[in-house]
């Protein structure tokens, strides 16, 4: 019996037009949605969980009751003349989203195919060409949606446009190998080098990110590191300098990205109706950040702030 193939499908939260940040040029940045790792910093924490997250904006809301009305599940409620939604009983199904008229609910995600994606990518093919720039993969983790992330990257490939991932490298090497013929670069993020630190932190362990990111640069892939700073977290000397003397083994790392926490997250984590892991931390000091850049500079990196 034969078997129809579907081509294959892929949650996307955001793309982010002339993004400047993640790689070389002006690029269009596509946000997968689904990650492996639960980072106590995240700052796009719906880009965790893998199927469409409903919001509500109670700023918008006009008090009207439609939503009430259209959810089958009986999840949202008046309750001191106030609009609740009840989590454990919300199954994602958008009804809400599609019968409220002044938009304060909001799916985060909608499933699309490749192309569609493509679509909005050759939208801003004259940026590419007259910066050097292309397309990034980011999320959640890119890498956790293989099939798809493959043949986005495979159709990039077939019209020329230039190809970057952002990953926590926390896949099998066998999918990262598969894919790296696609991928011109890529943003690999180095959060934490304690094992146990790691694991307390981001929900996993670093092993296999650390043997990745070897097997890669032995592989001769270019990469560009990107280093998250979160005061309390991994800012501390010994972290740093463990990061430093991990990538100094490593003989086509060049380039490093410092990353300051910011707290643009909290609203997120409010909107989504989940407790912030760290919702008292501030951004980090200055003097610090600049030290931080110094350690890596006095090793003969390039290094970028922000």
């Amino acid at each position: 019996m034969n078997q129809t193939h579907h081509p294959p499908t892929g949650v996307v939260f955001n793309i982010m037009k002339y993004s400047t940040r993640d790689g070389p040029g002006l690029r269009t940045t596509v946000f997968l949605k689904g990650c492996p790792l639960a980072c106590a910093w995240c700052h796009n924490p719906e880009s965790q969980a893998y199927p469409p997250e409903m919001v509500f904006r109670e700023n918008r809301c006009i008090g009207c009751g439609d939503c009430l009305k259209a959810c089958p599940e009986g999840a949202i409620s008046l309750s001191g003349g106030v609009i609740v939604r009840r989590a454990d009983l919300c199954r994602q199904c958008g009804r809400c989203e599609q019968v409220c008229p002044a938009e304060a609910r909001q799916a985060i995600g909608r499933e699309m195919t490749v192309a569609e994606v493509m679509a909005e990518i050759r939208k801003d093919l004259p940026f590419y060409e007259q910066s050097g720039g292309g397309v990034t993969f980011s999320g959640g983790e890119p890498l956790a949606r293989p099939e798809f992330l493959e043949a986005l990257l495979a159709a990039c490939k077939k019209e020329e446009i230039h190809t970057a991932v952002d990953t926590s490298g926390l896949a099998p090497f066998g999918v990262i190998d598969r894919l790296r013929p696609f991928i011109d670069l890529f943003l690999y993020d180095l959060k934490i080098m304690d094992d146990d630190a790691h694991r307390r932190y981001t929900g996993v362990s670093n092993q296999l990110i650390l043997e990745n990111l070897k097997k890669l640069n032995q592989a001769g892939a270019r990469i560009w590191i990107r280093i998250p700073i979160i005061p309390g977290v991994n800012d501390h000397d010994a972290n740093i300098e463990a990061a430093a003397a991990f990538l100094k083994a490593l003989d086509k790392i060049s380039y490093i990205m410092i990353l300051p926490y910011h707290e643009t997250g909290l609203e997120k984590y409010r909107l989504l109706g989940i407790p912030c892991p760290l919702p008292d931390t501030l951004r980090p000091d200055p003097e610090r950040m600049e030290r931080i850049v110094q350690i890596f500079q006095s090793l003969g990196f390039q290094v970028s702030l922000g």
